[in-house]
């Protein structure tokens, strides 16, 4: 434990810097280091933990309440292709016209759509209408729930 002036002395001598490490013990850590490198190195340090961890973005599927089945099908394998990539997903009905009078149709189609996505997501907000359209959003399930109905699957087909 050196008395601060003489620390100061020895870091100009040294041509470095006195850096308070811990704060919060009593009396204060300090090192004697090149400061603009501690500055990179922890820069480093977070730029690396960013990397590893892996944001679920909010992709959006559009819809037509009078898709074509085959459409549909083509639609539900990107949906499903998204969810598995653990992405969260807003399924989006849009109407156009006088389609606007039928929407028990875009709420038909929702539900319809998530039903066959339901062993891979579930749903996180109930069906909302804004202007012309009507959304829905999926999360992905946890992976442990997707593996577990897979197995007991596989178990009924034996």
């Amino acid at each position: 434990m050196l008395p601060l002036y003489q620390a100061r002395q020895i870091a100009s001598e040294h041509s470095l810097d006195l850096v308070e490490v811990a704060t919060t013990t009593t009396p204060p850590v300090c090192r004697l280091l090149d400061y603009g490198k501690y500055k990179y190195e922890q820069e480093k340090k977070e730029r690396k933990t960013k990397r590893g961890q892996k944001v679920g973005l909010l992709k959006e599927i559009r819809l037509r309440p009078k898709i074509e089945e085959h459409d549909l099908q083509a639609k539900l394998r990107t949906a499903r292709k998204l969810l598995e990539e653990g992405n969260k997903l807003r399924l989006l009905v849009r109407f156009r016209g006088r389609e606007h009078i039928y929407p028990e149709l875009g709420m038909k189609l929702l539900q319809k759509v998530a039903e066959d996505l339901k062993d891979i997501a579930i749903i996180s907000d109930q069906p909302s209408k804004e202007r012309g359209n009507i959304a829905l959003t999926l999360s992905p399930a946890s992976t442990g729930k997707v593996k577990e109905a897979k197995i007991d699957a596989k178990a009924q087909d034996s």
